[in-house]
């Protein structure tokens, strides 16, 4: 399949994204990710061995994209938790401190 990475084509197969990470020890995932056989890697680290280009040439999104039609699962960042938002006297009170006050 052909895909754009970084402004650059590339020819990716499914056979080749698996031969290029055979024996590739998977890093720390954080954020995004890719599942390839049995292992877990961080998009990023797919993508520069794949492409081989300096991660920061290309977006993770790039790389997600690709994968994702190769048809590898991909898993992104988790939702945010939605924060309270306190009003001024729970704010100041957390300040000093306390617990915020229940009104």
């Amino acid at each position: 399949m052909r895909c754009v990475i970084a402004r650059f084509p590339f020819e990716l197969t499914q056979s080749g994204v698996l031969e290029a990470m055979k024996g590739v020890k998977p890093e720390q995932v954080v954020g995004e990710c890719v599942i390839i056989g049995r292992r877990t890697y961080p998009v990023k680290q797919v993508g520069q061995i794949v492409t081989r280009q300096d991660p920061r040439d290309f977006s993770a999104g790039e790389v997600l994209r690709a994968m994702a039609k190769l048809g590898f699962t991909c898993r992104g960042l988790p939702p945010a938790a939605p924060t309270r938002v306190l009003n001024p006297v729970e704010h100041a009170s957390a300040m000093l401190g306390g617990a915020p006050a229940a009104l």
